[in-house]
């Protein structure tokens, strides 16, 4: 079964090279793209419908992280560009997924593997734990929304 995750991480694979080259530069996309375009902020601030001083401001929100989208959106617009957005995974969503899944088995099992060596009932096959861990993990998978109820 091809579920969510699996789709999104074969799209990121895709774009991936593209994105990881497309880091902001030091004085941000605005500036960057108004500078090799030629363009004065106050020329900028004409065809956006902004004062000139306005156009400093979100340059200087863009270097500090405080910009909209919709105002980068704007200037974008206003340069000849589009806005692109996203959130890309550090590691593909199906790790994820699998790592919580076994973070909250392995959780769950210590839980229970505790309460029976109170009662001297204790497993200590380390193959039976990783196959209870794989099982368990396997049946959280089934349901992922449960993977993020717990801490």
């Amino acid at each position: 079964m091809i579920t969510p995750s699996h789709q999104l991480d074969r799209r990121f694979a895709e774009l991936r090279p593209a994105l990881e080259q497309a880091t902001r530069p030091s004085r941000g996309w605005i500036r960057a793209i108004r500078d090799a375009l030629g363009m004065t902020s106050a020329q900028l601030a004409k065809r956006i419908g902004v004062t000139q001083p306005r156009i400093i401001e979100m340059e200087k929100a863009e270097i500090h992280g405080n910009i909209s989208l919709q105002s980068l959106e704007r200037a974008a617009e206003a340069m000849g560009c589009r806005l692109v957005y996203a959130l890309v995974p550090v590691q593909p969503l199906t790790e994820t997924l699998q790592d919580r899944a076994e973070q909250i088995a392995a959780r769950q099992l210590a839980s229970v593997d505790q309460t029976m060596r109170l009662e001297a009932q204790g497993v200590n096959d380390t193959a039976r734990s990783k196959d209870a861990l794989a099982l368990l993990a396997t049946e959280l998978l089934r349901r992922p929304a449960r993977l993020w109820d717990a801490p």
